[in-house]
Parts: structure tokens; C-alpha cells; sequence
């Protein structure tokens, strides 16, 4: 039974690791994807912002994009999937407007998100202007949604809705169909932080002023700036250039759109295994050289080997017979 549930284990394990999270099979992505284009990461101005100074906000997140989408380029490179992956040029919101058909905000899984679909002959025109095989649109959005959120010290905590920054990506082909996605709906396990919460609870103006109700407050825009512009720290906690908020949404991303060469190169191999049988050509010349001794129906391939050994250690003693008096009568 203990053995069982070990093979159960494992094959799950095994499973999970090999899952494919692209939307068709993963050599089919590989063939097709070679060149992939990354526009310019978006800001769907027009989602669910309820910032008070949205403007200001959008020209935020326009000018980190910015600062940060070549950092995701170079990660993806890194990956080795792809015989170029290339940040391509133009207006993030020029191209957006130009291909954008609609959005739906969904609720798959528990996870909310806002989906994005394009215009088809715009989007072909567009790869075929850039010589692509498939385009990837990240875009920076704003939703609101249910959720909980817990005071510093973990003693309170709040449910009700809160107004999000949420970052979604695609890959489409010419004909529209999505070959990637993220938030990812074939993961074994699902899922999405989103970029940051625009709101919070302030739990100890409640506090202070002894009040039954929490109120929700917005963060400042420049609060919102140093959490978009915060900084990992390596071993040593010394900062990095890379961004905490994006660097966790672009490892999210990358780690999804990951797969094993040698997974496509497997079936090359299957294939030139059968060359490997020259055996039934070893056997027919070995009949042949077994030919005297055929009686002895399996013996012979064990004794034959040894009477040819005999003869070639039996030859040695004749030879140093003769060699000796050659020795000796050397000049």
C-alpha cells in the first residue's frame, strides 16, 4: 500500500512539473513561436480606475512601464525559448487604441481579472508588419474586487471591496488565437497577486478615535510611487535595480512561459533509433563463422569464443622457442 501511494506521488510530482501551460501543445507553441514580439506594456486608462487623480496615476504607470518593460524582455530572452524576443517600437497607447476591440472583467476560478480581445485584421497587420510569428500585449489595468485585508499586526482585518492595479498579459497569433495568457488557467494550482492595492483600511484612525467603522482611504500618489519604484535586496541587503511589484509579476510570467527543449527534440530521437538495428545484420555474418559447429544449438555461442582464444595462446610458445636463439645470437 505504502508502495502505491509513493508511485501516486511521484507521477504526480512528475505530472506536474512536465504541465503544459500554454494553450495548445507545447512542441505545436515551440514550431510555431519563433519570433515573438513584445509591445510596449499599456495602461487601459479607461478600466476601473477610481483614483481621485487618475490622470496622475496613469501618467505614473505609463512613465514605470517605461522604466521597467525592458527588464521583462531580457528576462524572457534568458529563457532561451524563442530565436528572438524583441521589444518592439511605437506609442503603448497609440497601439492599444488601434487594436483594442473590448474588455470583460471575469471571475474564473475565484480569480478576477479584466480579459482582452483585439481586432483580427488589425492585429495580423500588425504582426505582419514586424515580421512576428506571435505578439505579447502586457497591460496595466484597474479593478475593483472583493477582498480581506489584515492589519499590521494581524490583530484586525476588514472585507469589503478595494480598488486594485492588476497586470495581464497575452499571445496571439495572426489569426487572433490566444496561445498564452496570464492570469494562467492551466496551472495545477491557481494563482494572481494582483500589482497593488490603491486602498486600504485605516484601522488606527478607527482606533484612535474609538470609532465603530473602519473607513477605506486611498494611497497617496506619491506613496504609490515608492511602491512601484521599491527595490529588491540581494543576499548581502543590498539594492538591486530590479523592481519588488513588477520583478514578482514578470518572474509570475516568466515562469509560465518556460518549457523544455529537449521535450521537442525527444520524437528526433525516437526516429533515429531505428538505424540502431544493423543487429540482425551482426547475426548474419555470426551464423556464417559458426557455420562449422552448428550442432551444439546454444553452446556454441558460449564455446566458440573460447576455442578461438585457445589456438591464439597456444601459438605464443612456439614462436618464443624459436625466438630464443635469435636472442642470443644477437649483435
Amino acid at each position: 500500500m505504502k508502495r502505491l501511494l509513493l508511485c501516486v506521488l511521484l507521477t504526480a510530482v512528475v505530472t506536474g512539473c512536465s504541465q503544459n501551460h500554454f494553450n495548445i501543445p507545447t512542441e505545436n507553441f515551440a514550431e510555431k513561436v519563433r519570433v515573438l514580439g513584445i509591445a510596449p506594456i499599456i495602461v487601459d486608462a479607461d478600466s476601473d480606475f477610481n483614483y481621485p487623480q487618475k490622470d496622475l496615476l496613469v501618467a505614473l504607470l505609463a512613465e514605470t512601464n517605461r522604466k521597467y518593460e525592458q527588464q521583462f524582455v531580457r528576462k524572457l530572452k534568458a529563457t532561451d525559448n524563442f530565436k528572438s524576443a524583441l521589444l518592439l517600437d511605437g506609442d503603448p497607447q497609440a497601439i492599444f487604441g488601434k487594436l483594442f476591440a473590448r474588455r470583460e472583467k471575469r471571475n474564473d476560478a475565484a480569480i478576477f481579472y479584466n480579459k482582452y480581445f483585439w481586432k483580427t485584421d488589425e492585429l495580423r497587420n500588425y504582426i505582419q508588419k514586424n515580421n512576428l510569428d506571435a505578439v505579447m500585449f502586457i497591460v496595466v489595468s484597474g479593478l475593483t474586487k472583493p477582498d480581506t485585508v489584515t492589519s499590521i499586526g494581524q490583530m484586525k482585518s476588514m472585507t469589503t471591496d478595494f480598488n486594485y492595479l492588476i497586470m495581464t498579459a497575452q499571445i496571439l497569433d495572426a489569426n487572433g488565437s490566444i496561445l498564452w495568457e496570464y492570469p494562467n488557467f492551466r496551472q495545477r494550482l491557481l494563482s494572481y497577486d494582483p500589482l497593488i492595492n490603491l486602498e486600504y483600511p485605516d484601522f488606527n484612525e478607527a482606533e484612535a478615535n474609538l470609532a465603530t467603522g473602519t473607513q477605506v482611504k486611498f494611497k497617496t500618489l506619491e506613496g504609490i510611487r515608492r511602491i512601484l519604484e521599491q527595490k529588491r535586496k540581494d543576499v548581502l541587503l543590498r539594492e538591486t535595480q530590479e523592481p519588488v511589484v513588477y520583478g514578482k509579476q514578470f518572474d509570475d510570467m516568466i515562469s509560465l512561459l518556460k518549457y523544455d527543449h529537449d521535450k521537442g527534440k525527444k520524437p528526433t530521437v525516437s526516429v533515429s533509433e531505428p538505424p540502431k538495428t544493423p543487429q540482425p545484420v551482426e547475426q548474419s555474418p555470426a551464423s556464417p563463422a559458426v557455420a562449422p559447429a552448428p550442432a551444439s544449438s546454444t553452446p556454441p555461442a558460449v564455446s566458440v569464443p573460447e576455442v578461438t582464444r585457445v589456438p591464439v595462446l597456444e601459438q605464443p610458445p612456439a614462436p618464443t622457442d624459436e625466438i630464443v636463439p635469435a636472442q642470443g645470437s644477437t649483435l
